[in-house]
């Protein structure tokens, strides 16, 4: 009898985790909108993965409909006409290695002062918004209508700012996930808020709307917008939002691991909802076949880090980040292929040195840009300015 119980309970669990996958793959397959713009590209060997998440600064929706006024008006942002245009303001590319553990994140800076194919030295966040302006008046001339010119618009941008990075970087991009600008509105709230620290408060009311206390706290829907757009009053400018969207990613991560999120239909449903109307990915990527990396992931398993800059300067009437291509490269280079560790025969007596000393502590949301970026005990989340 007992036998049969832990078969039949077997059975029953088997069962409901095939449904969970069943689930996954066949409405996020069919929800969330792809593109093409990776097809015939590099791509990585031996295994490994590397996925750029791109953040858009667009007013509008991914059908080029401009997003409801009073959502604009909540966002403390401008409309399409207006302001924002199409620049990708967050720029992360994460390395996945082919064995799955300790995945590495780096951010580019937005303002970093690279050559754009076509139209010379710009800020690459604008290879974007420049190819789609291009594409887009192409479109236009041969009478071309929305939707169908939107997307078209796009994946022209997308696929400049993939060779923009990958030809700067001298790295494969494997997959990409484009997030519209009201996507960080929309996760934060169907996670139900996640948790930020700040090392003091802020009060930025004027520009991002953002006014948040020193220490760690919860923030949904509108606050996650202001909390990832400020950069005014910070010290490091935008380098310190470029953290702040690390940071975010983090809480996001935390809140998976902490809730089980990959095993809850409910959030799940919610999260495919989001991406359904926010996210485009690359048409190639198995969502299904990602899920076990993903947990991975969410497991703690990756340090964040932010592209080496030389200095600032004005270029064209714009304040810019000088870069060395050569030290960015060898950065990159050096996080994601290191080189493997070599060992040496110990010296008599080494041994029991060497266990007498403590080994280091590893902390899984390593912010290694940051000066004092301590996690707050027991959180797993980092204070960032």
């Amino acid at each position: 009898m007992h036998l049969r119980k832990v078969t039949a309970g077997i059975s029953i669990a088997i069962t409901l985790l095939s449904f969970t996958f069943y689930f996954f793959d066949k409405t996020a397959g069919s929800a969330i909108p792809r593109s093409n713009v990776l097809h015939g590209g590099k791509t990585s060997g031996g295994g490994d993965t590397n996925i750029l998440l791109l953040g858009l600064d667009s007013r509008r929706d991914n059908n080029g409909n401009n997003l409801p006024r009073k959502l604009l008006d909540l966002m403390h942002v401008g409309s399409s006409s207006s302001i924002g245009g199409y620049n990708t303001n967050t720029m992360i590319i994460i390395h996945i290695p082919a064995n799955g553990k300790n995945a590495v994140a780096i951010s580019i800076p937005r303002d970093d002062y690279v050559a754009v194919a076509g139209w010379g030295m710009q800020k690459i966040k604008e290879a974007y918004g420049l190819a789609k302006y291009t594409s887009e008046n192409t479109l236009i001339k041969q009478g071309v209508q929305n939707p169908l010119r939107e997307q078209k618009s796009r994946d022209a941008g997308r696929a400049a700012t993939i060779s923009t990075i990958t030809s700067l970087l001298g790295i494969p991009i494997d997959h990409f996930a484009e997030v519209n600008l009201v996507g960080f509105y929309d996760i934060a709230t169907a996670l139900g808020g996640i948790q930020v620290c700040l090392k003091r408060a802020v009060n930025d009311s004027q520009y991002s709307g953002a006014v948040f206390p020193a220490g760690l706290q919860t923030i949904s829907g509108v606050q996650a917008l202001e909390f990832v757009r400020q950069r005014h009053g910070l010290p490091n400018g935008d380098l310190d939002r470029t953290h702040r969207q690390q940071a975010f990613i983090t809480g996001v991560i935390t809140k998976f691991r902490s809730q089980g999120i990959f095993g809850d239909l409910g959030k799940l449903q919610s999260l495919l909802t989001v991406a359904k109307k926010d996210v485009v990915i690359d048409s190639g990527w198995d969502v299904l076949g990602f899920l076990p990396q993903a947990k991975a992931l969410t497991g703690g398993h990756i340090t964040f880090h932010t592209l080496p800059i030389e200095g600032y300067a004005m270029r064209n009437h714009q304040s810019v980040n000088l870069i060395d291509i050569p030290t960015v490269r060898k950065f990159v280079h050096d996080l994601f292929y290191p080189a493997p560790k070599v060992t040496t025969s110990p010296s008599p007596g080494a041994s029991a040195k060497a266990s007498a000393t403590p080994k280091p502590k590893v902390t899984k949301f390593n912010f290694a840009h940051l000066a004092n970026g301590t996690a707050v005990a027991g959180s797993g989340i980092p204070c960032v300015n």
